[in-house]
């Protein structure tokens, strides 16, 4: 859990970072990046990361929790990349990388803590939003670099 929250902390004060420099430096891409990493890399994770550990009946590997940080955040880094060099692939390969990840997690909260329901349908909702945005972003990405 450490890693994701480590980690989403990170993407949360590199999209404020960039949000503060938007303006003064004239970067088009700069809101859509700063949102991108506050929301999905920053604190999709989190709640992803931070969920699993509460709801799996038994814990992820370590090795397991390494495929899905890797995963979530090199998907996140294609995406981002694909977007600002305009390469509607690379925005696909990180959707893929998303999409991998946001399986694990699934496949890891199938079974829950039974008293944790609430929880789980949150956890549930927020994994869906992300899997329908996932598809949208993709589409809207080949639409923008044609």
């Amino acid at each position: 859990m450490e890693g994701f929250v480590a980690v989403g902390f990170g993407c949360v004060i590199a999209g404020g970072l960039v949000a503060a420099v938007t303006g003064p430096t004239g970067f088009r891409a700069g809101s859509w990046v700063a949102a991108y990493l506050v929301l999905v890399a920053g604190v999709a994770q989190i709640g992803l990361g931070v969920g699993q550990w509460l709801l799996a009946v038994r814990a992820p590997s370590p090795s397991m929790v390494v495929v899905e940080l890797f995963a979530w955040n090199a998907g996140s880094a294609a995406v981002v990349t694909g977007t600002l060099t305009g390469s509607a692939l690379v925005v696909g390969v990180g959707g893929a990388g998303l999409a991998a990840a946001l399986g694990l997690f699934l496949y890891h909260v199938r079974r829950s803590r039974s008293h944790r329901r609430w929880q789980l349908m949150l956890y549930r909702g927020l994994a869906a939003l992300l899997a329908v945005s996932i598809p949208v972003g993709l589409f809207l990405s080949v639409l923008r670099h044609r």
